[in-house]
């Protein structure tokens, strides 16, 4: 019965790989979306294709990308780029897990001297306090190799790690 499903579940979907490279479509797609077209896009990035490792990504992120834009594109929308960036750091924070002070390096800035500042070896006094929080944490809970429970205590003893230096000025 399992088996027989699967093939009626199968029958009309495309199996699509990613070098055939439907996520363009599904990009600029995503970038019109409204909330009206929206559920009809996330029902064909669901229903209409087999994907594969790389395939089933783009249609998360396409989905993702279409509903922020639908949502913008609604009465309230109108996001500027500083709520872009907080959405970006919350689907960041909620979705990937990610805690603690994070840097994005977007190397492209290395074109402008004036983002000379974001690719200093540099971290604040906040950020400096927590890693050393949580190398004491993780020391209390000894699961590591010997390497790792040795960087931990050099953080702990106030050794800044990996030629950072501590800055708060910016």
């Amino acid at each position: 019965m399992k088996k027989l499903l699967r093939l009626l579940f199968k029958r009309n979907k495309v199996t699509i790989f990613e070098d055939q490279n439907f996520q363009r479509e599904w990009y600029e797609k995503a970038k019109l979306m409204t909330l009206k077209e929206l559920p009809l896009f996330l029902k064909e990035l669901t229903q209409n294709y087999i994907h594969d490792y790389g395939t089933i990504c783009h249609a998360i992120v396409a989905g993702a990308v279409a509903t922020a834009h639908a949502i913008n594109h609604s009465e309230q929308g109108g996001i500027t780029g500083q709520q872009a960036s907080f959405i970006m750091w919350g689907f960041m924070r909620n979705w990937m897990g990610e805690k603690g002070p994070q840097k994005l390096l977007t190397f492209n800035e290395m074109l402008y001297p004036h983002y000379n500042k974001k690719f200093q070896k540099t971290i604040t006094t906040e950020t400096w306090k927590y890693l050393q929080e949580q190398a004491r944490e993780k020391l209390s809970e000894g699961r590591a190799c010997r390497e790792v429970i040795e960087h931990w205590e050099s953080i702990v003893a106030g050794n800044v790690p990996f030629g950072y230096t501590i800055c708060d000025k910016q």
